[in-house]
């Protein structure tokens, strides 16, 4: 299917010759027949002689009703635009022309309606010159007439053409279904309507809708139930688990996960650059239209804060209007819909700088560079491809290649710093290190560390630390003078500075043997304590285990209990020990 929007300010010629070409009613309300004029989108559809179908979204061509006109022309690729031949070219006809160059389409053609009343040469000529200086170009012309058929047969070849002209539409992009109609059916609730630009659905899949979730019950297009629907068609969409209140034009299906809602863009506007833009605008996005406050940048950038976040791309062609001077501003195409804060002094200066080397095109090398660091999630949503030899540096984590480098040149360094202010420590803590080098995942920092760097329960430390020299000193003085089972007592060791800290310090480096927290015994201890007992009669009491190391039972219980914990000794249901076999004579 291909999807057609019927622009010009004639709407009874527009209805009539939509009529006569697919024999549907374009008017939905008996208001707009009773009137000859479009208030709201029409929707019909036929069956080309190629057998290609194409679906005509109608939209009004009166300016009171321009907001609706806009819902209809954002999110369809091609234009049939209608022109009276017995009134020619009209400002209604311009806004609508102004529109469709605002919104870049590029597909289209003319058609010169009410043949029969009048000649359609002069009006044939002035549209094809105003048409000529927009995106659409030159385009072809037919004169026809919706009430006697005149041209109709040359009408439907040159849809013909058009719609094999059309670019092909990326059926595995995801879904982005702007709604702009929405209503209840009896026995099947709520049903939505759009035009499906990319991607495809299915009954039963999942699609967001604001900040929940809904499922496809069913989907129609062309008036038919489908089981599956690709771009580009008009598409119906019976949805579960969402209220007729909860949904109306301007709002999107969405695939989860997969778009960005953001309420802070900042564009490039396609029109004149010396126009001063007021400071309050309307943004038209799809089928939404949501009041914008605007702050210029540069010559022809500027920053768009919107009333309402809408799931924006980095690339989306947007149009900006003036609603209080009925005007269409011009076209506008997303940079960033993630910028930074503009709080210092000159920021906005090198935010404009920035933005002019921006194209639109969303790349993953152009956003790590501005961003650094970015996961795949949050690239996807905004639009950027991932390119297959990307590769992520830790998780889903992407980084700029530069700045990288420069973290990992930076980490050795700050492990360096950090041993040298905490002598104490057996390296740096992973989150004391994230934070340094502000990063948002700890698994960043563990990717960054390499030889002779190492990861010992949660720290990074320089290959293997030894002690301070400070400390050995410290704990040889604590252990002078006293026999080989001999525990420094703990007012001594506080003297000499050795409070828990060095204490675990030491231990931790091997220079004591730490029983409890101010017993320590000097290296080699536990070792020695076994060749010693191995002289005793086994079993043997705590007692004698005392009397043969020549020690105090509050070092002797803490030891006997270490020895039996490394297995050097066992202890028996008579509270007697024995050394393990091989250890004793």
């Amino acid at each position: 299917m291909h999807v057609v929007a019927t622009a010009g300010h004639v709407d009874h010629g527009k209805s009539t010759l939509v009529r006569a070409l697919t024999g549907m009613e374009p008017d939905r309300w008996a208001e707009e027949r009773r009137r000859g004029m479009t208030i709201d989108l029409g929707f019909a559809w036929t069956t080309l002689g190629s057998g290609e179908t194409v679906a005509f979204v109608d939209v009004p061509g009166h300016e009171r009703f321009v907001p609706n006109m806009l819902a209809g022309l954002g999110p369809v690729p091609a234009a049939m635009i209608v022109v009276a031949a017995d009134e020619g070219w009209k400002p209604q006809s311009a806004e609508h022309l102004a529109a469709l160059a605002a919104l870049d389409v590029r597909h289209g053609l003319l058609v010169v309606t009410r043949s029969d009343l009048a000649d359609p040469g002069p009006a044939i000529a002035a549209a094809l010159a105003e048409i000529a200086a927009t995106p659409l170009g030159t385009v072809p012309a037919v004169a026809v007439s919706g009430v006697t058929g005149l041209g109709l047969d040359d009408l439907r070849t040159a849809l013909d053409s058009l719609v094999a002209g059309l670019p092909t539409p990326d059926t595995t992009a995801p879904v982005r279904l702007w709604i702009d109609r929405s209503f209840t059916v009896k026995g099947a609730g709520t049903v939505v309507t759009g035009t499906l630009g990319a991607g495809s659905l299915r009954p039963g899949d999942e699609l967001a809708l604001g900040d929940g979730l809904v499922r496809v019950r069913g989907l129609q297009s062309l008036g038919k139930p489908a089981d599956s629907i690709t771009a580009v068609a008009r598409v119906a969409v019976n949805l579960r688990g969402a209220a007729r209140d909860d949904v109306g034009r301007g709002d999107a299906l969405l695939t989860p996960g997969r778009f960005r809602p953001t309420d802070l863009i900042d564009i490039r506007l396609h029109g004149d650059p010396t126009a001063d833009l007021p400071t309050t605008m309307t943004l038209h996005a799809g089928s939404a239209a949501v009041p914008v406050r605007v702050r210029p940048l540069g010559p022809d950038t500027a920053r768009l804060r919107l009333s309402r976040p809408l799931p924006l791309r980095i690339g989306d062609r947007l149009l900006l209007r003036d609603p209080g001077r009925h005007h269409v501003a011009g076209g506008v195409t997303v940079l960033d819909v993630a910028p930074p804060g503009l709080k210092r002094r000159g920021a906005a200066t090198a935010r404009a700088d920035a933005l002019a080397t921006m194209d639109g095109h969303p790349s993953l090398a152009g956003e790590l560079t501005r961003r650094h660091l970015m996961r795949a999630a949050d690239l996807a949503a905004m639009g950027v491809p991932l390119p297959s030899p990307a590769t992520p540096v830790a998780g889903d984590w992407y980084a700029d290649p530069d700045f990288w480098a420069s973290l990992g040149e930076r980490l050795p360094e700050e492990v360096a710093t950090f041993q040298r202010e905490h002598p104490l420590e057996p390296g740096m803590p992973i989150e004391a290190l994230r934070h340094r080098l502000d990063l948002p995942d700890r698994a960043l920092v563990t990717a960054l560390v390499r030889a002779p760097l190492t990861i010992r329960a949660g720290r990074v430390a320089s290959g293997t630390p030894g002690p301070p020299e400070e400390l050995v000193a410290l704990v040889a003085k604590a252990f002078a003078g006293l026999s080989p089972f001999a525990a420094p007592e703990a007012n001594d060791l506080t003297a000499l500075g050795l409070g828990p800290r060095q204490l675990a310090a030491a231990a931790r480096t091997g220079l004591v043997i730490q029983l409890a927290p101010q017993v320590v015994l000097a290296a080699g201890a536990v070792e020695a304590a076994a060749e010693a007992l191995a002289a005793l009669p086994q079993p043997f009491t705590l007692s004698e285990a005392r009397r043969a190391l020549d020690t105090t039972r509050r070092v002797a219980v803490p030891l006997l209990e270490l020895l039996d914990h490394r297995h050097l000794t066992e202890r028996l249901p008579d509270d007697r020990r024995r050394l393990v076999s091989g250890r004793s004579r």
